[in-house]
């Protein structure tokens, strides 16, 4: 009776031990599933967002200059070369705006010099543009995080400081690094028109890319906290841990 009492009880045990392991596996793949969803579901926004560019920018600047090259009054050459100039500079212009989304997608950067060196260029290029103020400040002491992850952080700055180019009408923009104990805190806030949260989240574009922003941060265990109001500006607080 004993014997069988403990070969039993030993059955259980392994019997519940299995079932532990079996639930461990599926939460894992669950999580592996919906990692993989959300990284295709932000390859798809990089997608989009690049066919954007090129047919809102690019499209629009070769067209113009095929225009004017197919349209050249050679019995005018005064009128024909300011046609060539101006094809010329659109083509030039064209180049730069590739070169640009073609820096901007480019890891190389963060691998090589990290997410600091990666974020003062891009200030740079929005200071250059001259389109608001921007107070840029770093404090703790910095912490050089898996490159990955560092990318993460790059792409909710780039997605933040893109929508308040677009839509924030800003005058004045703050971003902030804080590097704490255990993780880093980002803030990105302007002084734009703001906007009603609840709204947004209905419509298919920038609400995507406010769901994008979360997602990014919650595939490294981070939190994006979003705070807005109409004609009250917009704050983006980020945290991820080391």
């Amino acid at each position: 009776m004993m014997a069988t009492f403990i070969l039993t009880i030993l059955y259980l045990y392994r019997k519940k031990q299995m079932a532990h392991f079996k639930t461990i596996e599926e939460l894992k793949f669950d999580h592996e599933k919906n990692l993989l969803h959300t990284q295709l579901e932000m390859q798809e926004q990089t997608f989009q967002h690049i066919s954007r560019e090129i047919h809102d920018n690019i499209s629009l600047l070769l067209t113009l200059a095929k225009l004017n090259l197919n349209t050249l009054d050679w019995d005018h050459p005064t009128k024909a070369k300011s046609q060539i100039d101006s094809s010329l500079e659109q083509i030039s212009k064209a180049i730069i705006d590739l070169s640009d989304i073609s820096k901007s997608l480019s890891t190389e950067l963060i691998i090589n010099h990290g997410l600091i060196q990666a974020l003062e260029k891009e200030i740079g290029k929005i200071r250059e543009a001259r389109l608001f103020e921007l107070d840029y400040k770093i404090s703790g002491n910095t912490v050089f995080m898996d490159s990955q992850k560092e990318l993460v952080i790059f792409r909710i700055i780039q997605e933040a400081f893109n929508n308040i180019i677009k839509h924030a009408k800003a005058t004045s923009v703050t971003l902030s690094l804080d590097y704490v104990v255990d993780h880093i805190e980002v803030l990105v806030k302007d002084n734009g028109k703001g906007f009603c949260i609840d709204a947004v989240n209905k419509t298919k574009e920038s609400g995507a890319g406010l769901d994008n922003m979360q997602k990014r941060a919650t595939m490294f265990n981070g939190t994006t906290r979003i705070d807005s109001s109409l004609n009250s500006g917009t704050c983006i607080f980020i945290t991820i841990p080391y």
